[in-house]
């Protein structure tokens, strides 16, 4: 039994040996092939790690290739990180690995991630280096790797205690959020800030912005047409921009506030005062949030000239205070259906001393994007429009005296909807709200 037994296994043991996958080849012709010829690694911020791109490596010879070695030409000299079949091209030790090999028939896969040095530069640079497989026969191949390094500043859970100015020809990423005290009044201008996932701008104090984009730090894509830069919710989990109940004063001039979370930007239960402005807003534009673009709870504000487009939530959304919307564009086009919000909302769940809507448009995807909700009796709830497209069924109740000069428009109308706009690519989130040279609606909204 123990000699049937052995007999076995030494013919087993032979089977194996005699495997064709086991037999390499030295031959000068007999070369890897790759799923691609250059990784290409979007733009990445200095000492910011770059997401993870791979490769495979195929061989279709006959035979097993050997690699006595793969290698960066560069070494670690570019913040380049390789990973191959399982092996890491470790910087330290000469960003070399040896030994490897591929079975006839057979694949590896690659990852390659960038943690690109500082440039001291303005604009981002190239970072470029070789990743360089050396066969047994002595052929070497190569693939390129190359990517983009961007220099930045840095912000981590910043308070901002006194008065501050940041003002910054390079990109400013934010981590942990900014906060303003009570007694502190934080300017920006002239400056771009890339939130890191999670919080925005916390104010107690007084915020001031001109010629400022607030945006998430992703730079790559999601997929080959939509970089993440068109995608809700990359930062401000809880709010872009939180004005808290101390807060007044605050004024936001040429500011883009895009793909945030919760909220783009939010009045939270001000104590109301008529002769004082919690928030004024002039040709800025939130856009493409997570949740609602703009909420007032019972705050007293003014819109002039801006955009406030495709939320998840409600476009803008006003409970109870005083509002003064202007020459404004409300377009509710956020490309998924399943609870998608009105282009505006109003209510008197606390008290409504006015809301005043003149020259704008307010349009979108469904029949009725306009909400007015009389919450309660108590509570004063005024309300005027004049001289707006308002996309919602022609009020004809006792309150038909609070709407003047209206275009009501409908489904049925010739021009409605994203026909008023220049371009609406739901395909690729792609959005121009200037108006269409045949829109009924000319003269009106924030691009005139």
């Amino acid at each position: 039994m123990m000699r049937r037994i052995f007999f076995y296994v030494v013919l087993l043991t032979a089977l194996i040996a005699c495997d064709d996958n086991d037999s390499f080849t030295t031959s000068r012709s007999a070369l890897l092939t790759f799923s691609v010829d250059t990784v290409k690694i979007d733009t990445v911020f200095s000492n910011t790690g770059s997401k993870t791109y791979d490769f495979w490596v195929f061989n279709d010879a006959s035979d097993g290739i050997r690699l006595s070695s793969v290698r960066l030409r560069q070494g670690n000299q570019t913040g380049l990180r390789v990973n191959v079949d399982g092996s890491y091209l470790d910087n330290r030790l000469g960003s070399i690995v040896t030994g490897l090999e591929v079975r006839k028939s057979d694949s590896i896969r690659v990852f390659v991630e960038l943690t690109p040095l500082e440039t001291h530069l303005s604009d981002p640079q190239t970072v470029a280096d070789d990743l360089v497989f050396t066969l047994e026969s002595g052929v070497e191949q190569v693939v390129h790797l190359q990517g983009y390094a961007w220099d930045a500043l840095s912000m981590r859970g910043v308070t901002i205690g006194s008065d501050t100015l940041i003002e910054s020809h390079k990109p400013i990423v934010v981590f942990g959020g900014l906060r303003v005290d009570s007694a502190a009044t934080l300017t920006i201008r002239n400056a771009t800030l890339y939130f890191h996932d999670g919080p925005g701008i916390d104010v107690y104090g007084r915020l001031l912005t001109d010629s400022v984009i607030l945006r998430g730090d992703r730079l790559d894509d999601m997929f080959s047409y939509l970089p993440y830069d068109r995608v809700s919710g990359q930062w401000g989990k809880q709010g872009g921009i939180v004005f808290h109940a101390s807060s007044t004063g605050n004024v936001l001039r040429n500011t883009e506030i895009r793909n945030a979370g919760l909220y783009g930007v939010l009045c939270d239960s001000a104590a109301y005062d008529a002769d004082a402005l919690q928030l004024d807003m002039q040709q800025c534009v939130v856009h493409n949030c997570k949740g609602t673009g703009l909420v007032s709870m019972n705050a007293n504000i003014r819109l002039r000239q801006c955009q406030f487009s495709n939320m998840q939530g409600d476009c803008v959304a006003v409970y109870g205070g005083y509002a003064d919307i202007s020459h404004c564009t409300l377009a509710q086009f956020y490309p998924f259906t399943g609870g998608r919000g009105a282009a505006l909302r109003f209510g008197n769940v606390m008290p409504l001393h006015g809301l005043t809507c003149d020259s704008s448009i307010v349009t979108g995807y469904d029949n009725d994007v306009v909400m007015g909700v009389k919450a309660d009796t108590a509570h004063v709830f005024e309300f005027q429009f004049m001289n707006t497209l308002l996309r919602t069924p022609r009020v004809e109740t006792e309150d038909s005296v609070r709407f003047s000069n209206i275009i009501w428009e409908t489904p049925q109308d010739s021009v409605q909807g994203k026909q008023h706009f220049r371009l609406i690519d739901e395909g690729n989130f792609i959005y121009d709200f200037h108006l269409d040279s045949l829109s009924t609606a000319q003269g009106l909204g924030c691009y005139q």
